[in-house]
């Protein structure tokens, strides 16, 4: 009824959009953006592996062998816990950078795993990789 009002009095609506709100939503919005986008990202800081094209030469890595009783190899020859502690000292002392691989077998109990990387880590050497067999298809 105001419409019809203001054409008997001669008066033209206007004829732009007020962009007032829309500038208020728009700064809301915004706003909520900026508080809400920090917690989205979860940033876990990690010290990753600077990976090179170099090929693996056999000097450079160690085959280090696990079976389920929990038998150490190194290089397919068995070792003792005080043989392999040796060799691990030698290793990290002659070439820390060498590369040890892991053969372990699949029912091998955790904590032989983990008392074998805490040597070698304590000898010196960073680099383990675990070496797995894929699945068929």
């Amino acid at each position: 009824m105001a419409m019809g009002r203001l054409r008997e009095a001669g008066q033209v609506p206007p004829a732009e959009i007020n962009m007032v709100p829309l500038i208020d939503v728009m700064l809301v919005l915004l706003v909520i953006f900026m508080v809400t986008a920090p917690l989205i990202t979860h940033a876990v800081k990690l010290d990753l592996p600077h990976a090179s094209s170099a090929p693996v030469t056999a000097a450079d890595k160690v085959a280090l062998s696990i079976d389920a009783a929990g038998q150490t190899f190194w290089d397919g020859k068995p070792l003792t816990p005080e043989e392999l502690k040796v060799r691990l000292v030698e290793l990290g002392r002659s070439a820390p950078g060498t590369e040890l691989h892991l053969y372990a077998d699949e029912s091998t109990r955790y904590a032989v795993l983990a008392g074998l990387m805490a040597e070698a880590s304590s000898a010196g050497l960073a680099k383990i990789g675990f070496v797995s067999v894929p699945k068929p298809l």
